[in-house]
């Protein structure tokens, strides 16, 4: 690698990749794909939101999102509702079985992937998220440009 940034982006890749894999292992012991997780976690202790605010608020894109709803609604874990006022706004929540798996599931993800940071202290917690901040903000401001 001629580039010396390449090293940081390899290494910040693959602990994303790294972290997703590991996560995904146990989303998967739940019959739940990631995007699937992904939406019952959103909407968890939540009243539910329309689908542009759960497309916002998601790592999901347009395209995928009406597929995992659909499968979601399948399991009877979510149901849509069309709004009264305009037929074209759509609102989505989980139904009881999705909010109790929500419950189940969301802790044990989340103490996963906890011990993947059980050494760090609260000023490497600072830092890194200093760097990542940093490194978010400069991006953010390259794709607005």
């Amino acid at each position: 690698m001629t580039e010396r940034y390449l090293r940081s982006v390899r290494l910040l890749a693959q602990c994303m990749q790294g972290f997703e894999r590991h996560s995904n292992e146990h989303v998967r012991r739940f019959d739940l794909t990631p995007p699937q997780f992904d939406i019952i976690a959103t909407l968890g202790n939540t009243e539910g939101m329309s689908c542009k605010e759960l497309g916002d608020k998601t790592l999901i894109t347009k395209g995928t999102l009406t597929g995992v709803l659909n499968r979601l609604e399948e399991k009877k874990l979510l149901e849509r509702i069309r709004s009264n006022d305009d037929r074209r706004s759509i609102f989505v929540r989980l139904t009881a079985a999705g909010q109790q798996l929500f419950e189940t599931v969301f802790p044990q993800v989340i103490a996963e992937g906890k011990l993947l940071f059980a050494d760090y202290d609260e000023q490497q917690f600072a830092e890194l998220e200093q760097q990542l901040t940093r490194l978010k903000q400069r991006i953010d401001a390259k794709g607005a440009a």
